[in-house]
């Protein structure tokens, strides 16, 4: 009896092993490229073990990175539903990008033609020179079967001369594995005729990591291998900061990019790689301009990617992802990104003042930063991240980027730290990373705090910097901040008259229609920003700018020549048009906001040693 009883259960304990692996067979996708010349691709999807009854398949509404929604089911057809014989079996489409396949075998097959004909970080583009691939916009998925893993054979690959760029795993051939659907979803694949310029990091712990750059450009591969070194040395200050690399997948990370005149520029993070695409001609001439998306994008294998919002765990790829803590995610990222490219000798403390001036006058003179805090901003990412709309939104008056506001913020906390606890925004990153992001447990804005409090032993200030500057709209002091590096907060046109921004670019009416300048005047085509004079005078959209002071005003330019020696509290007679006729108004020029930054040195004024030694220890390299 005892030995019947340990053969059966050794038998079920087999059969519940083969049963498990006999559930886990990869869903496979096949990709050909049969009229890429038009923009296509076919792709047929094999579920092996389809589930039980009436099941549904979907393309994605959102896209890892993005926060908007983008209806990626618009750009499939041709959709069918067969047994792995050709039968064809029972689907309706549920939705725009849903269909459920009705009664079925064990194994089923969807097949379809997928359009894409734009190449950024978010969508899919196929031509003769190559297929960008963002998997979201690419692959249909099964609803409920998140955890299975999923195969991908990239068939033509010979025919066009193309070569693959993924942080997929290479099983062999042209076959490529992701372990679960998330994973697959954060895996932009290039299918081209790429460079690739490779080396290996060794990492704190004396383990390798291997660096990937491929680059689809019209570039030698010795002008790729040289901007390669560039990145390489970008890579080494990233890792200063956190004191280590993450622990790539399969030990490798991929600069996906391509850079021609034709794509769409964007940067896109993932957990093993990044998407970039800029519009430039090529890279050779053009490597300093490249490097600060480069540098941000980088920057996020730590920061998004591994210290990860609670609020984009899981990420959903069903409806738009909101998360309070944007201003963390990207806007320190956004800080970095830009500082670090002083840091590794790519830009100059002069250039980067410039970057400096931009991040405080989005903080200190946009009505949304005065109106809303960081994490309000944050959450407006699902109409902002690339939202796509037609219709005119009010932007300048209730939105401030959560990047460049969170850049902002992260600069005065590293002036802060600098100054009052004799630490930096890098012990901070660090204390995250290892508290957070190098064991993968997901943090909220009280986890942002207390980590602040600790690595300050200063819980108080912590408490009061989170409410003062996070969840609340106060403004650090960020004259006496920059002064400590010796460092001018100057205004940019002082006792100079200045009338605020009009929004005269033309712009895009519906169904696409660009609206174009009218012929008898200047027309304001969005709206203008609260509190600038013109906005106080009352105009706004719709208005036309015919005569200022009783002169024919035709563009910009010609209004800008008018109050050039204008100084503020002058005033000017306008006279205007809109739908409801003719109108006079009075604009009272200001003083224009808007900061500058430059050095204590431009400034005419002595840098005392102290100041010099707090810039040097802040913007000068940091590898060893």
């Amino acid at each position: 009896m005892k030995k019947l009883l340990l053969f059966t259960a050794a038998s079920v304990f087999a059969c519940n092993v083969m049963a498990q692996q006999e559930a886990q067979k990869a869903i496979y996708y096949s990709i050909s490229f049969p009229n890429a010349a038009h923009h296509e691709a076919e792709i047929v999807m094999t579920v092996p073990q389809a589930p039980s009854g009436n099941f549904r398949v979907r393309m994605s509404r959102s896209s890892a990175g993005r926060y908007a929604t983008h209806e990626f089911g618009k750009n499939i057809y041709n959709v069918k539903a067969t047994d792995v014989d050709g039968k064809e079996l029972s689907l309706t489409q549920i939705e725009g990008d849903i269909y459920e396949v009705g009664d079925h075998p064990a194994a089923v097959k969807l097949s379809y033609t997928l359009f894409g004909n734009w190449t950024d970080g978010t969508y899919a583009s196929i031509d003769l020179s190559h297929a960008h691939l963002n998997m979201p916009a690419t692959f249909m998925w099964v609803v409920g079967q998140d955890n299975r893993q999923l195969k991908f054979e990239f068939n033509d690959l010979d025919k066009y001369g193309w070569k693959v760029a993924s942080q997929l795993k290479h099983e062999g051939a042209n076959v490529y594995s992701a372990p679960n659907m998330q994973y697959m979803m954060d895996s932009p694949t290039e299918l081209s005729n790429h460079n690739v310029s490779s080396w290996e990091v060794v990492n704190t712990d004396g383990k390798k990591e291997k660096i990937n750059l491929t680059m689809h450009s019209d570039d030698s591969q010795a002008v790729i291998d040289n901007f390669g070194k560039m990145i390489q040395k970008l890579v080494l200050e990233e890792k200063a900061v956190f004191g280590e690399l993450p622990t790539y997948d399969f030990g490798e990370y991929t600069f996906v990019s391509d850079v021609n005149p034709a794509v769409s520029g964007d940067g896109m993070e993932h957990r093993n790689s990044t998407c970039i695409t800029v519009p430039a001609p090529r890279v050779e001439g053009f490597e300093n301009n490249l490097m600060g998306v480069f540098a941000h994008e980088y920057f996020h294998s730590w920061n998004v990617k591994r210290i990860r919002p609670k609020s984009l765990e899981p990420f959903n790829f069903e409806h738009a992802n909101m998360s309070s803590e944007l201003w963390f995610a990207e806007g320190f990222t956004q800080y970095y990104g830009e500082m670090l490219l002083t840091r590794a000798g790519f830009n100059t403390i002069d250039d980067y003042t410039k970057t400096i001036a931009g991040l405080v006058n989005q903080i200190l003179n946009t009505p949304g930063a005065a109106k809303y805090s960081a994490a309000q901003m944050s959450r407006y990412s699902v109409f902002a991240d690339a939202g796509v709309s037609i219709d005119p939104n009010n932007n300048v008056n209730d939105f401030t980027s959560y990047y460049t506001y969170g850049g902002a913020i992260a600069l005065a906390l590293d002036l802060r730290l600098r100054s009052d606890f004799n630490m930096t925004l890098d012990d901070y990153m660090r204390a995250v990373w290892l508290s957070r992001g190098k064991v993968m447990k997901p943090y909220t804005i009280p986890d942002l705090q207390n980590d602040l409090g600790k690595v300050t032993n200063n819980p108080k200030f912590a408490a009061d910097f989170f409410k003062r500057y996070i969840t609340g709209t106060d403004k650090n002091n960020y004259e006496d901040l920059l002064a400590k590096a010796g460092l001018v907060l100057r205004k940019v046109q002082p006792g100079k008259g200045w009338a605020g921004p009009l929004a005269v670019t033309p712009g895009r009416g519906r169904a696409g229609q660009v609206r174009t300048a009218d012929a008898e005047g200047l027309p304001i085509l969005s709206s203008t920003t609260i509190g600038t004079p013109v906005y106080k005078a009352g105009l706004d959209a719709g208005d036309v700018i015919l005569k200022v002071d009783g002169k024919d005003v035709k563009d910009q330019s010609g209004f800008n020549a008018i109050i050039a020696d204008k100084k503020p509290g002058d005033k000017v007679v306008v006279n205007y048009k809109n739908r409801t006729g003719a109108h006079e108004t009075t604009i009272t020029l200001e003083e224009n906001p808007n900061f500058e930054v430059v050095t204590f040195e431009k400034a005419g004024k002595q840098l005392s040693k102290e100041q010099e030694t707090f810039r040097n220890n802040w913007l000068q390299s940091k590898v060893k």
